[in-house]
C-alpha cells in the first residue's frame, strides 16, 4: 500500500513539529517535507510527488490562501492555522478540513480521515492503539517514590522545574516537567488548560470561557489553550 506523501508548511517552528508528530503515529502516512513559507512549497511541489499539504495561512511572502489560488494543479490541502475567520474563504477553494491551532491529535485524526475518504474510499486507517488508562501513578519526591491515585489528583501546576500535584487533602512537589507527567495521564480526563496548568477535568466543579474552578481553585485557561478546551468542555462563546 503506498503511503500518503505530506507537506507541511508553517512559518512556526512549533507548528511544524507538532503536525510532524501527528503524522508519525500514523502508518498510511509519510512525512515528506517541510518548509516556512509558500515559494519553498512550491520549489518542493515541482521537485516531489505530495499528495497532501498542510499548510498555514498568514506567511511571509504570500499567504496560504493566496497559495492554493496560484497553484494550477494543487494537490489536497488541509488548513491549519490560528485564525477561525478565514475558514469560509478555505473551504470555498476547496479544502479538505480547516484545523485551528494548537491543533489535537483527534482532531487532527478526524482531518485525514476525510483525505481518505475522499482520496482511498476503500481503505481504512491504521489507527494509533491507545494508551491503557492508569489507575495510579509513581513520582519521585524527596528521594522516594510515592504512589500517586490518579483519580486523587485535582490538578497540577508547574513552577520553571518543578510541580506540584494538588490531590485531596495534600500535595507533593516534585522535580519534572509537565509534559512528561501529561504523557502518563489519560489525555480525555486530564485537559492541558494552561502551559502551567494540567486539571483533572473530572474535579472541575465551575468553569467559564477564562477559567476552570476546582474546590473553589481558579485556575486560568491560557490563550493557545482555548479553543481546544472550549470544544472539550462545550464552552458557548
Amino acid at each position: 500500500m503506498d503511503k500518503v506523501k505530506c507537506l507541511v508548511v508553517d512559518d512556526e517552528p512549533l507548528a511544524r513539529e507538532l503536525v510532524e508528530s501527528h503524522l508519525a503515529k500514523l502508518d498510511q502516512f509519510e512525512h515528506t517535507a517541510s518548509c516556512n513559507n509558500a515559494p519553498a512549497a512550491f520549489g518542493i511541489l515541482n521537485s516531489q510527488d505530495i499528495d497532501l499539504m498542510f499548510l498555514d495561512i498568514q506567511m511571509p511572502m504570500m499567504t496560504g490562501l493566496d497559495f492554493i489560488r496560484n497553484l494550477k494543479s494543487p494537490p489536497k490541502v488541509i488548513i491549519t492555522s490560528a485564525f477561525r475567520h478565514y475558514a469560509i474563504e478555505g473551504f470555498d477553494l476547496d479544502v479538505i478540513d480547516y484545523l485551528l491551532k494548537p491543533i489535537t491529535f483527534e482532531r487532527f485524526l478526524k482531518a485525514v480521515e476525510k483525505y481518505l475518504q475522499l482520496a482511498r474510499p476503500a481503505k481504512v486507517i491504521d489507527r494509533v492503539p491507545e494508551k491503557p488508562t492508569l489507575d495510579f501513578i509513581y513520582l519521585r519526591s524527596n528521594k522516594k517514590h510515592h504512589k500517586v491515585d490518579v483519580a486523587e489528583i485535582l490538578y497540577i501546576e508547574s513552577n520553571k522545574d518543578y510541580i506540584t500535584v494538588h490531590m485531596t487533602g495534600r500535595e507533593l512537589v516534585v522535580k519534572q516537567p509537565i509534559s512528561e507527567v501529561e504523557g502518563m495521564l489519560d489525555g480525555k480526563r486530564f485537559l492541558r488548560i494552561h502551559r502551567s496548568y494540567l486539571v483533572n477535568a473530572d474535579k472541575i466543579t465551575a468553569f467559564t470561557a477564562s477559567d476552570v474552578e476546582i474546590n473553589a481553585v481558579e485556575l486560568p485557561i491560557g490563550t493557545n489553550y482555548k479553543k481546544v478546551i472550549a470544544a472539550a468542555l462545550n464552552i458557548k462563546e
